[in-house]
């Protein structure tokens, strides 16, 4: 592990990272938005998971294949496009409906699309994030900055600092979260305007979707 001050420095710059709008807070907060607080951790759970296999993929030695493998990566690249892609086209087509009496009452998951219940919007978190070769090649470009050249265990201190980087990361989205659950009770004492405003942002975060898929799969390999 780097110094305290290192390690400040870490924490600050992932902090940072972290609140840059991505295809992860836009799974958070569109779950949250549509099926409240709930769903949205359910779904910030789901990304901190994602970003667990990348750390230790990344730690194992399969982000280092990704990034000198040209066809590994295209491989990992287009599954993960496609998976945006779809996303986003299921959104466009089929927005959300959202049931106003339950507002009041509780915090249940209702019937809409890709959120039927919270191990739906665990797993649209965890795909999201899990299925982007991005983050594995992130991670491989970031974390040993911050790991001293004489580390006695490098792999060890990459875990270590990958955890904490996740750790800030779940603690960006349950804010993320929090807002977009704090937006949906708010919109719900308007009566049907939350109804009106989910299916708008629906097909926002379905546009934002799609162009996340072509913006990854137009990426450049690893080698470029």
């Amino acid at each position: 592990m780097p110094d305290a001050h290192h390690l400040l420095l870490f924490v600050a710059a992932g902090l940072l990272l972290n609140l840059t709008p991505g295809p992860d807070v836009l799974c958070v907060t569109t779950q949250g938005l549509r099926a409240g607080f709930r769903a949205g951790v359910a779904a910030a759970l789901g990304v901190a998971a994602g970003c667990f296999v990348h750390i230790v993929a990344a730690a194992a030695g399969v982000g280092a294949l990704l990034a000198a493998s040209g066809q590994a990566f295209l491989v990992l690249k287009l599954v993960g496009a496609a998976y945006l892609l779809w996303v986003g086209l299921r959104l466009l087509r089929h927005p959300g409906e959202v049931d106003i009496k339950s507002i009041a009452i509780t915090d249940r998951i209702t019937p809409a699309f890709g959120v039927k219940s919270f191990k739906d919007a665990f797993l649209n978190g965890f795909w999201t994030n899990a299925l982007n070769p991005k983050v594995a090649l992130f991670f491989l470009a970031f974390v040993p900055q911050f790991i001293a050249p004489d580390a006695a265990d490098k792999t060890r201190a990459f875990i270590a600092l990958g955890l904490v980087f996740n750790a800030n990361g779940l603690l960006v989205n349950l804010g993320w979260a929090a807002m977009a659950a704090w937006m949906r009770h708010g919109l719900g004492r308007a009566g049907h305007r939350l109804e009106r405003v989910t299916r708008a942002l629906d097909r926002a975060a379905g546009v934002l979707f799609v162009a996340f898929g072509i913006k990854l799969a137009a990426a450049a390999g690893p080698a470029s």
